[in-house]
């Protein structure tokens, strides 16, 4: 009996000095990127002046994984992984031609990964850069977690992954700006989390200053996401009153219709993660936000993952744009793709700079 307890001990023991040693481990890993000048690559010949109309489309491709049939552990679907390497592979290169095709003078593309154990160790920019290789584009990292040991039997593991943002017209200069996060657990689940600010110059001196976004969602309350705006906010309009044109757009993670059930209906489980926006932090601002809507054939940028695309899913549009008051826009919708390659569809504006 003596000998049953003290074996039953030592491995208690064991078990405890591996939750320590793991938690440790995950403390200590954690760190974050910070401000960090970036480099532009490719070549591109166009250019960007006022009085022309442009064309820039957003897309949050969810690392790749989220086909209409996917759902993820975090939103309350069963896969931490996509479904394989092959269709990780087959689905990547899908997008990579959507995007070509779309033949937008920018893009902003959110959630590329660079070798996260949820996407097989994947780099996923060259086939981004290979099928887009008439732009310019930069690289943001977004996050570089620690391995996360859940759920047990898919652990979720490390993930890495950016934002990249191609243009037609050379970007002369990038920076990733770094936005804050929330001090407890869940800083560990929502990992870090920055923005893109990339500056095209104009023959004039001016300069189109292109933010690229993706704000946090797997937080306690969501507030988070509104402190990450106003410092968003206030970097376009300070650019603005310097006379430059500012154009930000991605993954807001808000309602941007203020309640998409309005035109989507209700949902067969109710959520609280996209709160809209408060109206009141574009006041005193020149900033407008753009949330892309046909209300004649009103048409979601998201859908929570919670498990295969099906209808009663909790849908809205959290993708869109801001612009300062010298940008024009003349067109904004969503890109219907039935959510075939991600819980996200395109966004697109038209767009003239006055």
């Amino acid at each position: 009996m003596k000998k049953a307890l003290k074996i039953i001990g030592i491995v208690l023991l064991v078990l405890i000095l591996l939750v320590v040693a793991y938690l440790s481990y995950v403390l200590i890993s954690f760190h974050r990127f910070g401000d960090q000048p970036i480099t532009p690559e490719g070549t591109a010949s166009g250019t960007v002046e006022t009085g022309e109309e442009y064309r820039i489309v957003s897309y949050n491709i969810g690392f790749g994984a989220y086909e209409s049939d996917f759902g993820f552990f975090m939103d309350g679907g069963d896969r931490a992984w996509a479904w394989s390497k092959e269709r990780l592979d087959k689905n990547l290169k899908t997008i990579a031609d959507f995007l070509k095709n779309e033949d937008a003078d920018l893009l902003l593309v959110q959630e590329v990964d660079i070798g996260s154990t949820r996407s097989y160790g994947f780099d996923e920019r060259p086939y981004l850069t290979d099928a887009i290789d008439s732009m310019t584009y930069t690289f943001a990292q977004n996050y570089d977690s620690p391995f996360l040991c859940y759920p047990v039997t898919q652990p979720f593991g490390s993930a890495k992954s950016g934002l990249m943002t191609f243009s037609n017209a050379p970007i002369d200069s990038a920076e990733r700006v770094e936005l804050p996060i929330e001090s407890g657990f869940t800083k560990f689940l929502d990992l870090d989390r920055c923005y893109c600010k990339n500056r095209i110059r104009l023959s004039d001196g001016k300069e189109l200053v292109l933010y690229n976004m993706h704000l946090s969602a797997y937080t306690s309350d969501g507030t988070i996401a509104t402190e990450q705006l106003k410092l968003l906010l206030a970097d376009i309009q300070a650019e603005y009153e310097k006379g430059n044109y500012c154009i930000a757009g991605g993954d807001f993670n808000k309602d941007l219709l203020g309640d998409s059930s309005v035109y989507f209906g209700k949902s067969d489980i109710e959520y609280t993660w996209a709160q809209p926006i408060p109206a009141e932090m574009f006041e005193g601002t020149d900033i407008t936000l753009i949330a892309p809507l046909d209300e004649a054939n009103p048409v979601p940028s998201c859908r929570n993952a919670d498990g295969p695309y099906h209808e009663g899913q909790y849908t809205l549009t959290i993708d869109g744009f801001l612009v300062t008051a010298n940008v024009e826009v003349t067109y904004t919708n969503v890109i219907d793709t039935g959510f075939a390659y991600s819980d996200h569809n395109p966004v697109e504006m038209r767009f003239i700079l006055k």
